[in-house]
């Protein structure tokens, strides 16, 4: 272990359920080991600003089980110029931080990496995303919350849908990937999934709805991803189908920031204190420009720069357990 004596921590970009969890680990892993711990409001910005604040093992109380974050988030454009950076290098000094903690994903590790190469400055990022798109990591902070959050309103509007005999498109997170969608949809059952990955197209979705409806079926979901190539946009789809499937009545729900919010799930809050723990103890020991994460139930360490420029890649096995579901 290394003469470390004070840890930053910040949270940057999107929120997402578990980012207190795991401001709350840090801090108290750093109270274990006799650090100070810092706290860096609205993240890379905040950090320009030193807008800063000691946080002990009692300032983190009752906040495991909620969603957001306390320190607060935000987009920095001042810190994407060297000159910004600088003036954030100058206020972690002035402060007298030793190392960096970047609750994030792959937009606030980049900031990250960058500060820590042109400064030689300690940082260790831990991913918290709802989209579950960070490689080196099976799952990310807030991903499973989302999942039954989503999965849980979709429930609730398919006894809507059965009970006026409605087709409800709804559409989810997942500009670039389809995990949300892809995974919720199996679980809640949706007659179709539209994910990024997988361009299903306008006919072949018009073949399963009459298939859907062939087969004795009233009303469908289908769970869409915003990133989805099938139209260009979920309301184009709901007007395609109504003009070539008159039949149907469609509606469309767009479930949005709500997947983002609600108290973590226990394998978020379980998920964000061990990657807390491993966060503040790999900066001990001296490591550096990594991103904690999951791997076979083990948490791992990957090379910052892996977990920014990785490519995720869609479960095609559970693609294929869709195909079979929605017969």
């Amino acid at each position: 272990m290394n003469k470390m004596q004070k840890i930053g921590v910040m949270t940057s970009g999107g929120d997402s359920p578990g980012m207190n969890a795991a401001i709350r680990s840090v801090v108290r892993t750093c109270a274990y080991h006799e650090l100070e711990c810092i706290g860096i409001y609205r993240g890379f910005q905040g950090l320009i600003e030193g807008d800063f604040k000691s946080m002990d093992a009692r300032s983190v109380n009752n906040i495991v089980n909620k969603g957001g974050t306390i320190l607060k988030s935000a987009r920095s454009k001042e810190f994407m110029t060297r000159k910004g950076r600088d003036t954030a290098f100058a206020k972690a000094k002035e402060q007298g931080l030793d190392a960096l903690v970047v609750i994030g994903g792959d937009g606030s590790f980049t900031g990250a990496m960058i500060f820590s190469d042109e400064n030689d400055f300690p940082v260790m990022g831990i991913p918290g995303t709802i989209d579950n798109d960070i490689y080196g990591t099976s799952s990310t902070l807030g991903y499973d919350t989302a999942l039954n959050t989503v999965v849980d309103a979709i429930d609730k509007i398919r006894d809507t849908a059965s009970s006026h005999n409605r087709l409800f498109f709804v559409e989810v997170m997942g500009r670039d990937v389809g995990n949300i969608a892809l995974n919720a949809g199996v679980g809640a059952g949706a007659e179709e999934i539209l994910i990024p990955e997988e361009n299903l197209g306008k006919d072949r979705l018009l073949e399963s709805l009459k298939r859907s409806r062939a087969s004795g079926k009233s009303s469908s979901i289908v769970v869409v991803a915003e990133g989805d190539k099938t139209g260009d946009n979920v309301f184009e789809l709901k007007d395609y189908v109504e003009a070539n499937l008159p039949e149907y009545e469609v509606r469309v729900s767009v479930l949005g920031h709500m997947q983002r919010g609600g108290s973590p799930s226990c394998w978020d809050r379980v998920l964000a204190s061990r990657m807390g723990v491993k966060a503040v103890e790999s900066l001990m020991e001296g490591k550096s420009n990594y991103m904690v994460g999951i791997q076979d139930t083990k948490i791992v360490l990957c090379p910052l720069d892996q977990a920014v420029k990785g490519k995720t890649d869609i479960d095609k096995e559970l693609i294929r357990v869709s195909d079979i579901m929605t017969t």
